[in-house]
């Protein structure tokens, strides 16, 4: 492949990856995927994501709170997260959202650990990373209430929701990410949604080691198989590869800005 791609959203921390990162790094070079972000789901566990970030210089980091966690960590304010943001190799902030599939957390601690990630985005200037799964109207309602209080750039993340949250993120600035699940056969509504979402405003991510793409569903994901989410991508938006690699790479390093661009990017 003559082109580089960016996995936008990993958990290179996660089992399944943690205990073989040299061979997940590889496999991800050798696939053309020449950076990635590994997204924090818990503070109090950071500090071994740090670690991976400062070992592999291809490799960046966000630090949040996952809403599946938010009762455990409310204890983390808006404070802590800035501060640990300062760390050059955290480019963003979460993830954070609603999650109303498992409900794992109380919804108040939820949406209370979610404004706080806002606050930190804002007060910081890094993108927002948002979960978002069976809470289209809360999680529209606090973004848009959130933005009236001062601006932050807020990126929808492993895209599965309605094409009116999708419009509602947009309408505020949002980016949309869209993982493996747009490669199965059943995801004709998530594609739908991917057809309208402008050029300038897409982003791809693997969501490893979850949500492997087809013809990889079933098997642990890895960052090396975002290029056959960007492939669909590119055929649903009616574009070559080496086109929607361009694009998602420039929106890309508009959005997680604090990342130097590297030259092999250009």
């Amino acid at each position: 492949m003559s082109f580089l791609v960016v996995d936008s959203h990993c958990h290179l921390d996660y089992e399944g990856l943690a205990e073989r990162l040299p061979e997940v790094l590889g496999n991800a070079e050798a696939a053309g995927v020449g950076l990635m972000v590994s997204i924090g789901t818990q503070v109090r566990k950071f500090e071994r994501l740090l670690r991976i970030t400062e070992d592999n210089t291809n490799v960046f980091c966000t630090v949040g709170t996952h809403p599946h966690h938010a009762h455990e960590e409310l204890d983390v304010g808006v404070a802590e997260l800035v501060e640990l943001a300062k760390h050059p190799k955290v480019v963003g902030i979460g993830e954070a959202g609603l999650d109303y599939h498992y409900d794992l957390s109380p919804r108040a601690a939820q949406a209370q650990g979610f404004r706080a990630h806002i606050a930190a985005a804002r007060e910081t200037g890094l993108p927002l990373v948002i979960h978002a799964r069976e809470a289209d109207a809360d999680v529209a309602s606090i973004l848009e209430d959130e933005m009236k209080k001062g601006t932050f750039k807020p990126l929808l993340h492993c895209f599965t929701s309605s094409m009116e949250l999708a419009q509602r993120g947009l309408a505020l600035g949002a980016y949309v990410s869209f993982s493996g699940i747009l490669t199965y056969k059943s995801a004709e509504s998530l594609r739908a949604v991917a057809a309208e979402v402008p050029m300038d405003r897409l982003l791809v991510e693997t969501d490893s080691p979850y949500l492997a793409p087809v013809p990889h569903r079933g098997k642990s994901n890895e960052p090396a198989f975002v290029v056959k989410t960007l492939a669909e991508l590119a055929k649903v938006k009616g574009v070559t590869p080496e086109a929607m690699a361009k694009a998602t790479n420039d929106n890309f390093f508009r959005l997680f800005s604090k990342i130097p661009r590297p030259e092999r990017f250009a």
